[in-house]
């Protein structure tokens, strides 16, 4: 009877753990799935007026991390060969001491990035937020994005669905530690699934504000 018993709830506790697995790789997949052929390398990608730049968090001292860092520089490099005219940095900025558009603006101009070619969003706390704010606020019709090959297919999929029609380079310009990839891609499996879940039945609302059409 407890033999019985046991059996029983270890085949409910695998049933559950399949579930689990499930509900965070099935959304991984089809987010790769339609992003293929929508990734381009930065000599070929179609010229486009914007390159979206998604924040990827700051050190203690405010510079960006060499996730980030790598995202301003491949969407610098885009600028300087003339695919893109402007650059939208977007990032949290919830907290006084925590600004990452700044911090991407600030690293762009070092890299020689002309100012006025930079356009900052303080409100894009989640890739969500920073392409429903894109297309909403900024009037982005379409852009290339600019992110590391572990984000690009949710960043295509939720921007394309949001109305920005959108293709993207890899900003994947040195070797992550095994740590840092392992991170972001465990992360990544939990932000997908929430992803899927917001753009296709919650639409939650991010914060907006007056539109600021980058080109009027």
């Amino acid at each position: 009877m407890f033999k019985g018993s046991l059996r029983f709830l270890s085949m409910v506790l695998l049933v559950i753990v399949l579930l689990g697995l499930l509900v965070l790789i099935v959304p991984r997949l089809i987010t790769a799935a339609y992003s293929k052929g929508k990734v381009y390398s930065a000599a070929n990608v179609p010229v486009r007026r914007v390159a979206i730049v998604f924040g990827a968090g700051l050190w203690r001292n405010g510079s960006p991390t060499p996730v980030l860092a790598d995202r301003v520089t491949a969407a610098a490099n885009l600028y300087f060969a003339g695919k893109v005219e402007k650059l939208l940095m977007s990032g949290d900025n919830r907290y006084v001491e925590y600004n990452e558009p700044e911090a991407m603006r600030k690293l762009a101009i070092a890299l020689g990035v002309p100012n006025d070619a930079i356009v900052l969003d303080y409100a894009g706390r989640r890739t969500y937020d920073t392409c429903y704010r894109a297309k909403a606020i900024f009037m982005v019709d379409q852009a290339i994005l600019v992110t590391q090959a572990f984000h690009m297919p949710r960043a295509i999929y939720l921007c394309n669905r949001l109305g920005v029609d959108s293709i993207g380079v890899e900003s994947d310009l040195r070797i992550y530690p095994n740590s840092t990839l392992l991170y972001w891609n465990i992360r990544e499996l939990f932000a997908t699934t929430a992803a899927m879940w917001d753009v296709n039945i919650a639409h939650p609302l991010p914060v907006l504000g007056k539109q600021e059409a980058i080109f009027p």
